[in-house]
């Protein structure tokens, strides 16, 4: 069954790599982003749409939900993946800092998923596989249950977002499943040196870099049950054990 999914942040990592794999399997892709990575122009060559979306900024999140609304006919699931992993000493106020990660890991889903509800709901009853229930999935992060000395308001946004995959789920059932995926180290980022990926894989039972494909595997699970809602999916390798 050919979907339309939504997947906010896809100029970079696991957002690029999802949107990539659903536009192979013929999948239409609504990407959202905010810096114009090279990325985002092989995203539109394979079929995207695309929007630049600033998530802190409100009216940019009611421009996008409107041209959704408007140009979109059904819209099958939403990815909640844009995120800023934004340090407590970032040099804004304790309040901007707190303002600023709640505003995009929680405020601006509860928006999107508000006002796309309805859309989601008229998929699932048009579905005619065995599967029938839209999909949404917020990405959290292995913080949200350990929390963070470094990243206090982030880990403290993340865990509120986790919260929200709780009510939303009671809220859509049965024609919406929502659920988390809360991932820690999967990938490492050009500029990490040796020592750091040491120190990274050794918080872990299972020392290594998880890859894309674990969680582009666990959102293809997801979306093809039928009877998994309000959970969260932690990609730690193992990191509670240590």
């Amino acid at each position: 069954m050919e979907r339309t999914i939504l997947i906010t942040g896809v100029g970079k990592r696991i957002g690029y790599a999802l949107a990539k794999h659903y536009l192979a399997q013929g999948h239409h892709v609504i990407g959202t982003y905010r810096t114009h990575y090279d990325s985002i122009e092989q995203l539109g060559k394979l079929g995207a749409s695309l929007h630049s979306c600033d998530l802190t900024d409100p009216a940019a999140i009611e421009a996008l939900i409107a041209h959704i609304n408007e140009h979109h006919a059904r819209l099958d699931t939403i990815i909640h993946n844009a995120s800023d992993w934004l340090p407590d000493n970032n040099g804004l106020s304790p309040g901007d800092t707190m303002a600023r990660m709640m505003q995009i890991h929680v405020s601006a889903p509860y928006q999107i998923n508000l006002a796309l509800a309805p859309l989601l709901i008229a998929a699932a009853k048009t579905n005619d596989d065995n599967i029938g229930a839209s999909n949404i999935i917020h990405i959290t992060d292995y913080v949200a249950e350990k929390g963070s000395k470094k990243h206090i308001a982030y880990a403290a946004s993340k865990a509120a977002l986790h919260n929200m995959t709780l009510s939303f789920a009671s809220l859509l059932a049965p024609h919406v499943k929502v659920n988390s995926i809360a991932p820690a180290m999967i990938l490492f980022n050009e500029h990490d040196d040796d020592a750091y990926k040491v120190k990274a894989l050794a918080k872990a039972i299972l020392p290594k870099e998880a890859g894309n494909n674990e969680i582009i595997s666990l959102i293809d699970y997801l979306q093809n049950s039928h009877y998994v809602t309000g959970r969260s999916y932690a990609v730690d390798g193992g990191r509670q054990l240590k």
